[in-house]
């Protein structure tokens, strides 16, 4: 039989919730996944679908990810610029989410030392001159100029989002990208005023954020995601971060914190956590590219048990010095966890692997007819992004039946 006090914490997180300007359906966020069917990034029907599907099934807000905020801002060829170009493909996406009675947004950001600049053929940038794998070279750290420039794309970047009809905007301040990466004492080594001190490094993203708030409107959430820990030696960690999260609250920009780890750049399973896929990332690649996989694959992608709520012994740090709403991350898969969460103070959770399993866990959450998801966590998912992001244990048992 159901407690009182558990009847009472599963009906709060399907009672609607402001964020910002906005008013969702419950407290349930779909994170950004990066969805792997935006070929030379147009958006396609399978992008659409994909998030039409989520918000079907119950999710509050679903994220469009990851929409570069120029060329040289993409991850590799195959990802979304938000361009004006973009605008009729990605209006089509937001009304049909909409037609599900969700919310969408769009996680905005530069990729930086994460770029593959071959995929790409542009360079990117980074806050200081290193190598960087997935540039396959050397980076140069960007010159005051070039970082105004990004500054600039971020601004138009989110007035595209507004044209489009998204109704939040997430800005990428996590795993290593560009924003994140000035941010990091192991990636910063500036000697100007982007660098050295934690406000210096705190610098460049406080100045992208104001612009995309200002560029959003009073209508539109403004959220980032954002790196507590780096997950590496010497990079970005709590000490550090909750100082610059102070800092973000007060400039005032932000209607909500998601709070995040790792590095794209230097360590891919931070925030993951489970098995580490291997042979697949190996199979997935180019032979030369798998060849090295399998020599340093193993450096890149360590091995993390899974743990429930993974995130949530830092996250309960920031909770303690923050007052803005905060978002929840990390291997939320059951109804209890996210109860639990609200009892603790966060606004929302957000979840990503859960709903790739099931697309309607939310639904099954609110009817009762679920507790936990059906994830194992076993991150056969993570190869998937060069062929169209997907459950293989979903998709085995679409075929089976």
């Amino acid at each position: 039989m159901t407690s009182p006090n558990e009847t009472s914490g599963a009906t709060r997180v399907f009672e609607p919730a402001r964020l910002g300007p906005l008013t969702l359906r419950n407290r349930i966020i779909k994170a950004a996944t990066f969805e792997g069917v935006m070929p030379r990034g147009a958006v396609s029907d399978e992008l659409i679908e994909f998030h039409r599907a989520v918000a079907a099934g119950g999710a509050a807000l679903t994220t469009v990810a990851y929409c570069a905020v120029s060329e040289g801002g993409r991850v590799h060829r195959n990802t979304l610029v938000l361009d004006q170009s973009s605008v009729p493909g990605l209006t089509r996406l937001t009304d049909a989410v909409h037609a599900e009675g969700a919310l969408a947004a769009a996680q905005i950001g530069h990729a930086g030392l994460v770029a593959n600049t071959l995929s790409n053929k542009t360079p990117t940038l980074a806050p200081s001159t290193r190598i960087s794998a997935p540039a396959m070279g050397l980076v140069r750290g960007a010159t005051p100029d070039q970082l105004a420039a990004v500054t600039a794309d971020f601004e138009r970047s989110a007035r595209v989002a507004v044209e489009a009809g998204f109704d939040a905007i997430e800005v990428h301040l996590g795993h290593n990208y560009l924003l994140s990466s000035f941010m990091s004492p192991n990636l910063n080594k500036r000697k100007d005023g982007y660098g050295g001190s934690v406000a210096n490094r705190a610098r460049f993203p406080r100045e992208v954020l104001e612009r995309v708030r200002a560029a959003a409107g009073d209508k539109v959430a403004v959220t980032a995601k954002f790196n507590m820990s780096d997950g590496v030696p010497k990079g970005l960690w709590l000490d550090q971060s909750m100082q610059i999260a102070k800092l973000l609250e007060s400039d005032g920009h932000l209607d909500a914190l998601q709070l995040t780890g790792g590095s794209s750049l230097l360590n891919g399973m931070y925030f993951f956590r489970g098995e580490v896929p291997m042979a697949e990332f190996v199979a997935s690649q180019p032979k030369l590219v798998g060849l090295g996989l399998r020599v340093y694959g193993p450096h890149l992608f360590p091995t993390y048990p899974f743990e429930e709520a993974f995130f949530l012994p830092f996250a309960r740090q920031f909770r303690e010095i923050l007052s803005m709403p905060l978002i929840l991350l990390g291997g939320i898969n059951r109804m209890d966890t996210i109860v639990g969460a609200l009892d603790e103070g966060f606004e929302f959770v957000a979840m990503a692997r859960a709903l790739l399993r099931e697309p309607d866990l939310v639904n099954r959450f609110r009817d009762e007819s679920a507790t936990e998801g059906h994830c194992i966590h076993c991150n056969k998912c993570m190869p998937t992004i060069y062929t169209g992001t997907r459950c293989v244990v979903r998709e085995a048992q679409q075929l089976i039946g």
